[in-house]
Order: structure tokens, then C-alpha cells, then sequence
């Protein structure tokens, strides 16, 4: 099992972003996803990031970077709302499992964006507790709308910088881990079509970071 110790947050996004370039070219080498691995990671895990993503199903994180069992730490709600519970994990991920990275995982084409943008715009009702993840987006929306943003991947961006944003405003563990250079906290925007995940915002990492897989 890999030792997150010995793994900086630039070295994390590196190997996330070489698993993505193997799944673009269609050559994944499907690590860590044997019997041996399942028996190393039963007594314990050691994951390199947490992924903190949208819930859509064709944004399945292991898949998408070509990892395996034990590698990544995911969290998971429509639009990558954030709540009490998410930032509880993220800590977790952080604070007790030693992950020197946290990507917040965006992508095109997002119901709940597009919803939130429907309910700013004309008024549209949202039911149930779906009105609830809307709220969470919607001042993401204004923010992307103040800007004069009009394109669906201007809006993702935004939602992806704020959410970023939101984790480091909330989360005090999370902010002086990144302070102590011991984790960085990234946004990544995901490409649907061609499955090319692009970096929106980078928190922690000194020096060039490659800006698409």
C-alpha cells in the first residue's frame, strides 16, 4: 500500500492526472484492482486524495483516473453540495488518513447547475429536497452571472472555485493543513465527451501545474 506520508501534494496531482491521460488514450493499466490488493487494504487504507465529486454517474473517480482499491477517498452529492457530513469526511480523509490532496470535481453538463441556472432565471420551482441542493448552487450562479459569464463551462468553473473556496472558509482543519504545505486543495473540471479533466483552481501547490490531463 502506498504511504501518503511520502507522497506531496504535488506528487497526488500528478499521479491523478497520469491515471486521467491513461483513460483518455483508452490505456488504462487498472492498478490495484486484483485480490492481492483487496487482501493488502483490508486491514487498513491509505488513499493519495480525496475526491470530492459530483454524484452523476458517468463521473465514477476510480474509473476516470484508472485507480484502484484503496487509492482514493471519495465523497459524493449532486453538484458537489457541501454540508456538515462532507466536511466531516473531507477531514477524515485528511486528518486521520494523511491524503496530501483534495480535488473538488466538477463537469460539464451538471443537473444541479443547470437546474440552479433555470431557478435564477425565471423563477422555475424546485421540489422536495432537491430545492435544497439548488440553494447550495445558487450563489455560485449569481456569482458566475455577475461576471458575465454565459457559457455552460464558465459556470462549472465558478462552482468548482467557490466550492474550493467554501471547504477552506469552513473547514479550519482543512485550511492549516494546506497552510503546513502537508495538503493542497484543487478544482478539477471534467469534459464529458472526450473525458479530459482540466484544472480550475490550485490552493497549496507551489510553482506550474500542468492545466489539463
Amino acid at each position: 500500500m502506498t504511504e501518503t506520508q511520502s507522497i506531496t501534494p504535488a506528487k497526488a496531482l500528478e499521479m491523478l492526472l497520469a491515471g486521467n491521460r491513461r483513460f483518455v488514450t483508452g490505456e488504462p493499466e487498472h492498478p490495484n484492482q486484483d485480490a492481492a490488493r483487496r487482501t493488502e487494504t483490508a486491514p487498513a487504507q491509505s488513499p493519495f486524495a480525496v475526491l470530492f465529486g459530483c454524484s452523476d454517474s458517468r463521473l465514477a473517480a476510480e474509473i476516470i483516473f484508472d485507480q484502484g482499491l484503496g487509492d482514493l477517498f471519495v465523497v459524493r452529492t449532486a453538484g458537489h453540495v457541501t454540508g456538515s457530513e462532507v466536511l466531516g469526511s473531507i477531514e477524515y480523509g485528511v486528518s486521520v488518513l494523511g491524503c496530501p490532496l483534495v480535488v473538488v470535481l466538477g463537469h460539464d453538463s451538471c443537473g444541479a447547475v443547470a437546474a440552479t441556472r433555470a431557478a435564477v432565471a425565471d423563477g422555475a420551482t424546485v421540489r422536495g429536497f432537491v430545492r435544497d441542493v439548488v440553494e447550495r448552487v445558487t450563489p455560485s450562479v449569481l456569482a458566475s452571472r455577475a461576471a458575465g459569464h454565459t457559457e455552460d463551462e464558465q459556470f462549472i468553473a465558478e462552482h468548482v472555485r467557490h466550492t474550493v473556496d467554501l471547504l477552506l472558509e469552513r473547514s479550519s482543519a482543512l485550511a492549516r493543513a494546506v497552510d503546513a504545505g502537508t495538503t493542497a486543495v484543487v478544482g478539477l473540471s471534467y469534459r464529458l465527451e472526450d473525458g479530459t479533466a482540466h484544472l480550475v483552481t490550485v490552493r497549496g501547490i507551489e510553482g506550474p501545474v500542468d492545466a489539463a490531463a
